[in-house]
Formats: C-alpha cells, sequence, structure tokens
C-alpha cells in the first residue's frame, strides 16, 4: 500500500507543476504545442526514474558533504542518452525541445526528488516516486500543450481541429499564453481541491 502510494502520489496530490510548483522553465517554454509536452515528459520519465535508482543504490556510501554534485554527475550522465536517444529517433521533437532537453540536468523536479526522496529511500520505493511524479509531470504538459495548441494553431498533435481560415488566438502559442493558460489550469485544481474539502467537511 505504502508503494502504491509512492506511485500515485505525483499525479494529484503532490503534482510537480500544479502542487508543489516545480519545472516551470520547461512547462511555459515548449508546452505550445502537445506533441513537444510529450516528448519532455517521456524524457523527464526516464531520467528521474533512472537517476532516483542510481542515486538510492548509492545513498549509503554518498558522502554528504558531495552529495549535490554526485547528483548532478548522475542526472547529466541520463540527460545525455536521452538527448542522443531523442535525436536519433525524433529530431524534429529534440529540435523543437532544443537547450531545454539538456536542461534537465538543472530541473527542480529531477534535483528536488533526488534530495528529498531517492538518497532516503529504497530502491523501489525510489523507482515508483520517479515513475509517479514523471507521469504527473507529463500529464500536467500535455493538458497545458493541448490548451494552447488548440486555441493557438487550431490544430492538436498537428491534426487540425477548427476549420481552415477559421481565428485562433495566436497569443496562446507564446509566452504569455503559456502563464495564462498555466494559471487557469491551477485555478481549476485548487477550485477542485476546495470543493473536495467542502465535501468531506
Amino acid at each position: 500500500m505504502k508503494l502504491l502510494g509512492e506511485l500515485i502520489k505525483g499525479l494529484w496530490k503532490e503534482h510537480p507543476t500544479f502542487r508543489i510548483v516545480l519545472g516551470m522553465c520547461p512547462t511555459l517554454a515548449i508546452s505550445n504545442r502537445a506533441i513537444n509536452s510529450i516528448g519532455m515528459g517521456i524524457s523527464v520519465i526516464f531520467v528521474l526514474v533512472g537517476s532516483n535508482i542510481v542515486i538510492s543504490m548509492l545513498r549509503n556510501i554518498t558522502p554528504g558533504k558531495i552529495r549535490i554534485p554526485i547528483f548532478i554527475v548522475v542526472i547529466s550522465t541520463f540527460v545525455t542518452v536521452t538527448d542522443l536517444i531523442v535525436h536519433a529517433v525524433a529530431p524534429g521533437v529534440h529540435a523543437a525541445l532544443g537547450i531545454f532537453l539538456p536542461l534537465i540536468v538543472v530541473n527542480c523536479i529531477i534535483i528536488g526528488r533526488a534530495e528529498a526522496f531517492a538518497q532516503k529511500n529504497p530502491v523501489l520505493a525510489s523507482a515508483l516516486d520517479g515513475v509517479g511524479m514523471g507521469i504527473g509531470f507529463t500529464w500536467g504538459l500535455v493538458i497545458i500543450g493541448t490548451i494552447r495548441e488548440i486555441l493557438g494553431s487550431g490544430t492538436w498533435f498537428g491534426m487540425q481541429v477548427f476549420a481552415k481560415g477559421a481565428p485562433t488566438a495566436i497569443m496562446m502559442i507564446l509566452p504569455a499564453g503559456g502563464f495564462i493558460t498555466l494559471g487557469v489550469v491551477l485555478a481549476a485544481m485548487n477550485k477542485i481541491e476546495s470543493l473536495k474539502a467542502e465535501k468531506k467537511s
């Protein structure tokens, strides 16, 4: 039951984007298209799970004074592998993600889970924590990317949603649109939480 809790906490209760509000840079920068959100989300899942497992395995022999440099070395190794794989398999997505793919190394979600969880917990729990947080981050990105792409471009995953020539809100695919969409989704989640609290009381 505890392991299941580690898996599902990142999906809602401790959602990295909408509850803890981490990883805002890639969230706002690359979520103007749903396919970009999927690419970034899968990359983060791979790095999170891999680095959590390795850091958890090394937790008993990692000197406290140099743990952060060790975390960075482990994370950067997985990021480099991810960067090369995405470049080979999906060059279009790689180009769209640009500098934000290698910048996963300093993503607050990755480092935060290493510091707050993986270095203190067993391997399986750390792996499930990485999976849950990664999936939570991914669905958050996809929600934001879907809203922005449909309203800003009239497409979804490249497929036409609105009739050609229909007016679209170009602002939604610009940085301002990312902030607006994030604010609306955060407000919606807070409203859901307040309704749940009222129902319980």
